[in-house]
């Protein structure tokens, strides 16, 4: 069974030397002034699009994560929970999403696709606990298999909202 660093490193040997384009390294530490170029998108709208952001913070499955001007290229996976957007000037946006993908290219693009989307102050603390009560007595219940699980989905989503709204 090939593993997955084992498959990169014989694609990178295996293609034709005139498409070999050198790998970017840069040290952790190095200081930049550039602006990262963002879009924040869910399949049916742009919610945000900026060249002027400083900083991203996402929620990765990895762990939070900040996200700079000439971040190494990766692709992370998100969990439900908050994006916040720092944006030159120190003024920041935070949007709450569902889960998806950040995806980190070269000259500082970062790419945020989200099944779900809302800025954070569209929501009531509130409502939340509400919601949460209600999907705590389904998931605890003897309802359907299929309703208990949404109901365990939605405590999970519901949950990660009502950490930041505090």
């Amino acid at each position: 069974m090939m593993t997955p660093l084992r498959f990169a490193r014989s694609a990178l040997r295996a293609r034709p030397a005139a498409f070999r384009v050198p790998l970017q390294r840069r040290g952790y530490a190095e200081a930049v002034n550039d602006k990262i170029k963002l879009s924040l998108v869910l399949p049916h709208q742009t919610i945000f699009r900026s060249t002027d952001v400083v900083q991203v913070n996402i929620p990765a499955e990895s762990g939070e994560m900040g996200v700079l001007a000439n971040h190494v290229p990766s692709i992370e996976q998100l969990k439900p929970g908050l994006v916040e957007i720092v944006e030159e000037g120190g003024a920041s946006k935070k949007f709450f999403l569902s889960g998806g993908f950040a995806v980190v290219q070269p000259d500082s693009q970062l790419s945020i696709n989200a099944v779900e989307g809302f800025p954070l102050e569209d929501f009531s603390a509130e409502n939340v606990r509400a919601q949460l009560a209600e999907a705590q007595k389904i998931a605890s219940g003897n309802g359907s298999e299929q309703d208990i699980a949404e109901a365990k989905i939605e405590i999970e989503v519901l949950e990660s909202l009502q950490a930041v709204l505090k």
